[in-house]
């Protein structure tokens, strides 16, 4: 059997809408959460996308995400916002906070909204996507579970920290998405349900030395053994990891820090999630034409898509291409699910009291999977 089946976007929304009641979170809400998964499957960043289904399923078990927790606006002015999740849903957090810093920014032409006491949102990408949908440039930090381990060190005390940037351009929006560690750990679980060994340079386990066994670096990260994932740029500085360590630290300044919440190295400690994110939003108006700064951002991308190639490549793409071609291509053809991932769905479909064949199909019934989670 292939390592893959195939879904349309319409049966994988559908059990992830109903799959999120299950939890216990409203229509609503339920497909906002599938909403960013599924965005995440479409643009072929499956470590985010249907995978995380079980993870986030046992965070609500353990009590680190709170379904009926609402998110509080704890301090306002007319360009900014603290919100306190009070531990609840990331993406229903990071959606109620990226539309706030929406409705600011254009009254006001920009807007910084941060979050404390939450949990995993997600992409970054979606966030400052739905700024991009309305003309307007969004940008999104979080930070997550240590997991990277900071230049000449051995214990991993900053997140993948990702920041995101969406800009309004023709034909397509810039979107950049990116984490600060050379891979995120959702790269690790996806290679550990492929058997496959990491490649060099991405991690190292508890000794401190470069390690390709993703299942002993995940375990060192869940157990806070030491190890942890490199930053972009590698172990030296040489290769620019310094670079990747500050970039880590920049998201941990607009995410933890001016939120006055909890830093990468104490979130997911005593049982509490503690999740911070930021989100920054401005209108191109202030820069007076809007509609002449996307144009000349538009007319600088296409330069660069036809500029010399190097030997041997026939395209550069620009931020966000690939990630439209993805979407088009997807919503189609469907989205290839991994046989493991689809495992966790059946199971988790089977212990919530869905029927797994209208669902997953009678191809669902049929693979092993690893051991259940819900046994």
């Amino acid at each position: 059997m292939s390592n893959y089946l195939n879904y349309s976007y319409k049966e994988l929304k559908t059990f992830c809408d109903d799959a999120f009641e299950k939890f216990g979170f409203s229509k609503e809400e339920s497909e906002i959460i599938t909403d960013v998964l599924l965005l995440a499957d479409l643009f072929g960043i499956e470590s985010h996308g249907t995978q995380r289904l079980v993870r986030y399923h046992k965070d609500i078990a353990k009590g680190l995400i709170q379904v009926k927790a609402k998110p509080e606006v704890v301090f306002e002015t007319p360009v900014s916002a603290v919100i306190d999740a009070h531990d609840g849903m990331g993406q229903v957090v990071g959606h109620f906070a990226m539309k706030k810093a929406i409705e600011k920014a254009k009254q006001t032409g920009i807007a910084i909204v941060t979050v404390r006491n939450s949990t995993h949102y997600g992409i970054a990408g979606y966030y400052t996507k739905m700024a991009c949908d309305e003309g307007l440039i969004g940008i999104s930090t979080t930070n997550t579970t240590a997991i990277m381990v900071p230049t000449f060190g051995r214990k991993a005390m900053l997140g993948s920290n990702p920041i995101a940037i969406s800009f309004p351009a023709e034909p397509y929006p810039f979107l950049f998405d990116a984490s600060t560690t050379v891979v995120t750990r959702g790269k690790l679980e996806v290679y550990n349900k492929l058997d496959k060994p990491l490649h060099d340079g991405w991690a190292i386990d508890s000794t401190g030395n470069e390690s390709t066994d993703a299942e002993r670096v995940l375990t060192c990260i869940i157990n806070k053994e030491g190890g942890g994932i490199l930053p972009l740029g590698g172990s030296t500085e040489d290769s620019g990891s310094h670079k990747g360590y500050g970039w880590g630290m920049v998201a941990e300044l607009f995410s933890s820090i001016i939120s006055m919440g909890t830093t990468s190295d104490k979130t997911n400690v005593g049982g509490k999630g503690g999740i911070c994110h930021g989100f920054m939003v401005m209108d191109p108006k202030i820069f007076g034409d809007a509609e002449g700064v996307k144009n000349h951002l538009s007319a600088y991308l296409d330069e660069l898509r036809n500029s010399p190639k190097a030997e041997g490549k026939d395209r550069i793409y620009t931020h966000g291409e690939k990630e439209v071609f993805a979407m088009e291509e997807r919503m189609k053809n469907g989205i290839n699910v991994n046989v493991n991932t689809v495992a966790e769905m059946r199971d988790l479909a089977q212990y919530l009291g869905m029927d797994v064949v209208k669902y997953l199909g009678e191809k669902a019934m049929s693979i092993k999977g690893k051991e259940s989670l819900y046994k």
